[in-house]
C-alpha cells in the first residue's frame, strides 16, 4: 500500500478497514489512559501531533476518548500521502482534529512544538536513515512526551494475524492484499524490543505491551508555545 500506483479503490478499503485493525492490535486506549490521559486538562488544552496519521483513525479516536472525558485535546494529525489526507479529510470532521499533507521534518522548520507527538505502526516502515531523523523530529517537536506505537515482531504475532484475517482472502475484499499481505510483512519487518532498543537514541527507552512494542521519550513539563499552527 506504500505504492503510489497501487489500487486507489482498494487503497481507500485498507484505510477503512485499518478501523477495525487498530483497534483489535494497536492497543490505543491502553496507552491513552495510561500515559495520555494524565497530560490532558479540563481547562487547559493539550496540543498533540500524530505523525503518518493514515486514514486517520487513531487521531478521531484519540480525540474522541478525551471529549468524552471532559478534555481538552488538539491534534494535528500528519501524512506525506495524499491520498491518506483525501480520505481522512473526507470522513466526518472531528472537532480539535486537522490532517495536513506534510512530513514531521517541514513541521520542525516551521518551528512548530506540541505538548505530545505520538505515531501508529510506522517505525517498521523506515529505513534506518529515515528511522534516526523520525526520533530526531519527534525529539525537537515534543515539550512533554513522544509514544512511537509499533508491531512487536513474533512468531505468535505473525500466527495471531494470520489467522485473524484468514477471512479476509475469500474472494470479494479487494482491501484483502493489503490488509493481509502488507499485514504480514509488517510484522516480519518489526522490531523486537531488543532491536528497537538498540537503534533508540540516549534519552529514550522502549516500553511493552503484548504484540507491542512502544519507543517512548518523556521530556519533562517543558514551555509550551501554543503547540503548533493553529489554522
Amino acid at each position: 500500500m506504500d505504492d503510489p500506483d497501487c489500487d486507489a479503490e482498494a487503497l481507500r478499503r485498507t484505510y477503512g478497514a485499518f478501523v477495525v485493525v487498530n483497534r483489535l492490535v494497536a492497543g490505543w486506549r491502553a496507552v491513552y489512559v495510561r500515559r495520555l490521559r494524565p497530560l490532558l486538562s479540563s481547562s487547559r488544552t493539550t496540543t498533540l501531533l500524530d505523525i503518518g496519521s493514515g486514514g486517520g483513525d487513531v487521531p478521531r479516536a484519540l480525540a474522541g476518548w478525551a471529549a468524552r472525558d471532559g478534555l481538552r485535546l488538539d491534534i494535528t494529525a500528519i501524512d506525506p500521502d495524499p491520498r491518506a489526507i483525501e480520505f481522512a479529510t473526507a470522513l466526518p470532521p472531528v472537532p480539535g482534529v486537522r490532517f495536513r499533507a506534510l512530513r514531521s521534518g517541514d513541521l520542525v522548520a516551521e518551528g512548530a512544538r506540541f505538548d505530545v507527538v505520538t505515531s501508529n505502526h510506522l517505525l517498521h516502515h523506515l529505513d534506518p536513515d529515515a528511522l534516526a531523523g523520525l526520533l530526531a523530529d519527534s525529539a525537537a517537536l515534543a515539550l512533554r512526551l513522544v509514544v512511537h506505537d509499533d508491531i512487536a515482531r513474533s512468531r505468535l504475532a505473525y500466527a495471531g494475524y494470520w489467522a485473524l484475517t484468514l477471512p479476509l482472502t475469500r474472494v470479494g475484499r479487494p482491501h484483502a492484499p493489503f490488509v493481509r499481505d502488507d499485514g504480514l510483512v509488517s510484522i516480519r519487518r518489526s522490531f523486537t524490543p531488543t532491536e528497537l532498543a538498540a537503534v533508540l537514541p540516549t534519552g529514550w527507552r522502549v516500553e511493552t505491551a503484548p504484540f507491542r512494542v512502544l519507543a517512548v521519550r518523556e521530556v519533562g513539563t517543558g514551555t509550551r508555545t501554543g503547540g503548533g499552527d493553529r489554522a
